[in-house]
């Protein structure tokens, strides 16, 4: 059963990435880096689900230190500065940081994927 729910999000997060690209969201360098280490990570979630060996994990403990200090970065201070660019409605008054910051929450199975991948 863990397997499968594994394989569940890994699609989920294949096809949100895929989506975004597809509908052309990606339009400046910051959001093309978070596309770029998107990709990244999730290529480490989908070497830990279907247990392939990719690289060696130093690179692995590498991309979960860079991919999480990424995220956490461009959660806080650059996606409502961006939240145009992904074709969400302008708001008057910013996203608060908690709820960004809960937003992060989605990502927690992704960084546990790939620290059991890299260590």
């Amino acid at each position: 059963m863990a397997d499968f729910l594994w394989v569940i999000y890994l699609g989920f997060m294949g096809a949100t990435a895929v989506w975004f690209l597809i509908k052309g969201k990606y339009k400046n360098n910051i959001t093309r880096l978070d596309f770029l280490i998107s990709i990244i990570t999730w290529l480490g979630l989908f070497g830990f689900v279907t247990e392939t060996e990719m690289f060696v994990p130093s690179v692995w403990k590498m991309v979960f230190i860079i991919g999480l200090l990424w995220d956490v970065l461009f959660t806080i201070f650059f996606a409502d500065r961006f939240a145009g660019d992904f074709g969400f409605e302008e708001e008057e008054d910013p996203m608060p940081l908690v709820a960004r910051l809960i937003g992060l929450i989605t990502i927690a199975p992704l960084y546990y994927g790939i620290f059991q991948y890299a260590f």
